[in-house]
């Protein structure tokens, strides 16, 4: 019986390995647990067993390429007469003599079964693999529920991915005894759907079963599982837009109490990859907390928040071969700055927008009135007025005054407007905020604008004086430039930079005159705001400051 030896699973978020070195050519002979192959990830070298015995026919990888879990990389018979040849042979009378300490392990033997027998037991209904590079779906519907009773082949989920919509047959029977999902879920690639207690059938009229040697009284014989032949569901996947094959032995329950695995399921961890010390390898919740302990300090060692996009740092050159070079250490702002906001770039999807206002009539205003904001102790400037503006264009638009909570699927949307402003100071960036102005007219915000620009180059600023923005606006206007792609400031979804205005020819009513425009550039996270959002809000502004009225109209 030829056989497909596959990249098993390696561990949570570890989808591919690099081949470091193949042990087996076509021809070998193989034990079970025996290396077949050595590889490496991004945690470890790692030599992986063979789960069965047999003769090596055909390699499909070779030593450097990267491979996927779940990739073939090579097929053996099992089963064959000249295996068998070279097999002791069973009697069924004859009792091994165990030493007494240990049972001395035989090389497993093969041996044919004429007819194909169900495995009974409790199983486990994982979601198969669905395609390359989808790690999950999206539970639609259940069409099953505790105590029902299923049969091989019969459409027992509804997913949906970024692909299609699919109906998951199952390719165990018996009766359901619990499910873990709830429709509207997402479930991961290999995470439990249900479980069932019945029996796992083969169609195939001869079956290979494999025979343990003796082992400890104390400990229990591993359990069988028999290799399935193409089922159902494997040619269903096999024949939809997701052309994979689909593992369908099915997986016996862990040996783990329900208040272990209950907890497992609660802090978020797949019982299934946990190390169970406890006789014949039961799982206590000390080995779930030590196991999450684990991947939290390889979280730690990293340096790498769940999902960000985390960049190796590359080593430096000598820059004494070129010439003198001095090192300064940095400055704690500067370095918080530089973690933030590579955080900020890693994780958030940026686009942005560019567009230009015309403020010709709103600086004639700002002129107009500025001296009446001066003896109220503020300083009228394009920045106190757009903060006001887009206070005012927050609630026009409240997908710019939200927050992604990706592990939880959610967005948060503020019912406050706090608008935090980009400070150049010379120890960094700092990005006070002013709170709820939409409560505020223009001369407080004046006022506050310039007390609160004071105390960051004084460094006089609180950590609660920074912290509760929903909006960034940043401001180069006074040094220069014409537009900028300022980084949006996490968790905020959108940031307004401002560059200098200056006086343009425009077209307008068949002449050209010379207009102010203002260069303004709008980044946001793409994940909660599309492009013609970010158009029609970016217009908004645009709008209000070249006609203030919209203000009291929509704001």
């Amino acid at each position: 019986m030829i056989t497909e030896f596959k990249l098993p699973e390696l561990g949570e978020n570890i989808l591919t390995a690099d081949v470091v070195k193949v042990l087996v050519k076509p021809g070998d002979k193989i034990a079970a647990d025996q290396s077949v192959l050595e590889i490496e990830t991004d945690k470890a070298t790692v030599e992986v067993p063979s789960e069965y015995a047999g003769v090596v026919k055909e390699v499909f990888v070779k030593e450097g390429e990267k491979l996927k879990v779940g990739a073939v990389v090579f097929t053996f018979e099992t089963g064959t007469a000249e295996v068998k040849a070279e097999k002791p042979e069973v009697k069924p009378a004859a009792k091994p003599t165990p030493a007494p300490e240990e049972v001395p392990v035989k090389e497993d033997v093969i041996k044919s079964v004429p007819e194909a027998k169900a495995v009974t037991g409790t199983f486990e209904f994982v979601l198969p693999h669905l395609g390359e590079n989808i790690a999950s779906a999206d539970i639609t519907k259940l069409l099953i529920k505790a105590g029902d009773k299923v049969e091989v082949d019969q459409t027992v989920i509804e997913i949906e991915t970024d692909k299609a919509t699919v109906e998951v047959p199952s390719d165990i029977s018996g009766i359901v005894k619990e499910v873990f999902v709830k429709e509207g879920s997402k479930a991961k690639v290999g995470e439990v759907i249900f479980t069932v207690e019945g029996v796992s059938t083969s169609p195939k009229p001869k079956q290979e079963t494999k025979i343990s040697a003796p082992v400890k009284k104390e400990e229990a014989p591993a359990p069988v599982l028999q290799e399935a032949e193409t089922s159902k569901a494997e040619k269903f996947f096999a024949q939809s837009e997701i052309p994979v094959k689909v593992n369908t032995v099915p997986q016996l329950i862990v040996p783990a109490a329900p208040s272990v695995r209950r907890f497992a399921r609660e802090i978020g961890i797949n019982i299934n990859m946990v190390m169970g010390l406890g006789p014949g390898g039961r799982i206590s919740i000390e080995d779930v907390k030590a196991y999450a302990k684990g991947l939290n300090e390889q979280y730690a060692a990293t340096g790498c928040p769940r999902n960000a996009l985390c960049i190796q740092a590359e080593p430096l050159p000598d820059f004494g071969k070129w010439g003198d070079f001095e090192r300064k250490q940095m400055s704690n702002i500067r370095r918080k700055t530089a973690e933030h906001l590579s955080y900020s770039w890693g994780s958030i999807p940026h686009v942005t927008q560019f567009d230009k206002a015309d403020i010709t009539k709103l600086e004639e205003i700002r002129k107009q009135f500025g001296k009446k904001v001066e003896q109220e102790g503020g300083k009228l400037t394009i920045t106190a007025i757009l903060i006001k503006v887009i206070a005012s264009a927050l609630k026009v638009f409240p997908q710019f005054n939200s927050s992604v909570d990706m592990d939880k699927n959610e967005i948060i949307y503020k019912k406050y407007f706090n608008i935090g402003l980009a400070v150049d100071t010379d120890r960094g960036l700092l990005v006070p905020v002013i709170r709820d102005v939409d409560k505020k007219n223009i001369i407080q915000l004046s006022k506050e604008l310039n007390e609160v620009s004071a105390r960051a180059r004084d460094k006089k600023l609180s950590l609660e004086d920074m912290q509760g923005g929903s909006f960034t606006i940043s401001n180069l206007g006074g040094i220069g430039g014409t537009y900028f792609t300022p980084v949006v400031n996490s968790p905020e979804v959108a940031i307004l930079g401002v560059s200098r205005s200056s006086y343009e020819p425009v077209y307008t009513e068949g002449q050209f005159e010379p207009r102010l425009m203002l260069p303004l550039s709008l980044s946001y996270d793409h994940r909660v705001i599309d492009g013609a959002d970010g158009a029609r809000f970016i217009r908004w502004v645009i709008e209000a400051l070249e006609n203030p009225f919209l203000l009291s109209l929509e704001g």
